[in-house]
C-alpha cells in the first residue's frame, strides 16, 4: 500500500462567508491489510500484543475467573474508547512504520491504526491471550519456579511472539504458512491461509496462534525442565481455560515430547533428586515431601500428557 492509499480521508474545500463556521466533516476510512514487522526490541514483552490504555480493559483485569474475562473480550470493541482512538490516530505515521519502536506500540494498536472505519476488529488474541495471559500468568509463576524455568518463561514468551511474528510475514508473502520448530520438527506446523488475510480472520488467527504454541514451548526447553517446574507450569492455567480445546491441544501437545524425552524411568529418579535436595528433620515430613513430590508429578503428568493414558 502506498503512501497516498493510506491516507486515511479527504474532503473537497470551498471559500465560504465568514459567518459560516460549520466545520466540513471529514470520513475517516482505511483497511491497510499489510503488517509491517515489530521491532526486535519488543519481541518478549507481553505489551508486544497490547498495551493496557483503554479504560474498560483496566477496570476488567480484577474479575476472578478467566471465563469472565474472556466472555468479555470476545464482545468488546476498542475503537469505541474516543480517547484512546484519538490518542492513537495522533501518532499513526509512527505506529505504521515498520519496526516501530513508539511508546504507544503494540500489535493490537498497529491493527486499529490501520483499519478504520472499515469494519475489521483486532484479533482478540491480542488482548485476551497475549497480553492479559502473559501478564497474569508470568506475574504469578515467574518466583514460583527455579532459575531455569524462568529462563524457560522468558523464552517461551519472546518464541511465541517470534512465531507469530514468522506467520504474519509468511502471510505477506503468499498463502502457505510455515512455523518450524528447531528441536522437534514434527511439531512444525502449516497452514493455508489466503494472502493478507490471517490477521482480519478472528477464527483464523487464534488457531494459527495456538498452533504456534506448542513449538516455543519446546524449543524454549519445556522437555528440559525439573519436574516441580513442569509441576507448576502444568497447573497453572485456570481450570475454565482448560474446557477450551484450543488450549487442551497445545498443552498435549507439549506433554507427548515432555514424556518421550524424560520416560518413566527418568520421572521417578527426577523426583527422588528433588526431595533429596529439600532438608527434612523428622520421617513424618519426609513423607510429607515425598507425596507432596508424588502430587506435583502427578498434577504435570495429568496436564501435559494426559492423552497417552
Amino acid at each position: 500500500m502506498t503512501s497516498i492509499e493510506r491516507v486515511l480521508g479527504g474532503a473537497d474545500a470551498s471559500y465560504t462567508p465568514e459567518d459560516d463556521t460549520v466545520r466540513v466533516e471529514v470520513p475517516l476510512n482505511i483497511c491497510d491489510k499489510q503488517v509491517p514487522p515489530a521491532a526486535q526490541s519488543i519481541l518478549g514483552r507481553c505489551e508486544y500484543s497490547y498495551r493496557p490504555l483503554h479504560e474498560e480493559y483496566i477496570e476488567k483485569t480484577g474479575v476472578t475467573t478467566w471465563e469472565y474475562f474472556r466472555s468479555w473480550v470476545e464482545g468488546w470493541d476498542p475503537f469505541d474508547d474516543e480517547g484512546v482512538f484519538r490518542r492513537l490516530l495522533r501518532r499513526r505515521d509512527q505506529l505504521i512504520m515498520p519496526e516501530s519502536t513508539d511508546e504507544d506500540w503494540s500489535r493490537h494498536a498497529n491493527f486499529m491504526v490501520r483499519h478504520v472505519g472499515c469494519g475489521h476488529a483486532p484479533p482478540e488474541y491480542y488482548v485476551g491471550y497475549g497480553y492479559y495471559y502473559c501478564s497474569i500468568y508470568g506475574a504469578k509463576l515467574n518466583l514460583r519456579l527455579s532459575m531455569e524455568g524462568q529462563l524457560w518463561l522468558r523464552q517461551a514468551r519472546r518464541l511465541l511472539q517470534v512465531n507469530i511474528e514468522d506467520g504474519l510475514d509468511d502471510n505477506m508473502r503468499g498463502d502457505q504458512i510455515e512455523v518450524n520448530s528447531q528441536r522437534y520438527p514434527n511439531r512444525s506446523v502449516a497452514m493455508s491461509v489466503a494472502q493478507y488475510e490471517l490477521e482480519v480472520d478472528n477464527t483464523t488467527f487464534k488457531t494459527f496462534a495456538f498452533n504456534t504454541h506448542v513449538p516455543a514451548y519446546l524449543d524454549a526447553g519445556l522437555a528440559g525442565l525439573r519436574l516441580d517446574d513442569l509441576a507448576k507450569i502444568g497447573g497453572q492455567p485456570n481450570i475454565e481455560e482448560w474446557l477450551d480445546g484450543e488450549t487442551w491441544s497445545q498443552a498435549i501437545g507439549s506433554g507427548a515430547e515432555v514424556y518421550g524425552e524424560k520416560g518413566s524411568k527418568g520421572i521417578l529418579l527426577e523426583a527422588a533428586e528433588i526431595t533429596g535436595e529439600v532438608l527434612v528433620d523428622t520421617a513424618n515430613d519426609a513423607a510429607n515431601m515425598g507425596r507432596d513430590v508424588g502430587d506435583a508429578v502427578e498434577n504435570a503428568l495429568r496436564s501435559l500428557v494426559r492423552h497417552l493414558r
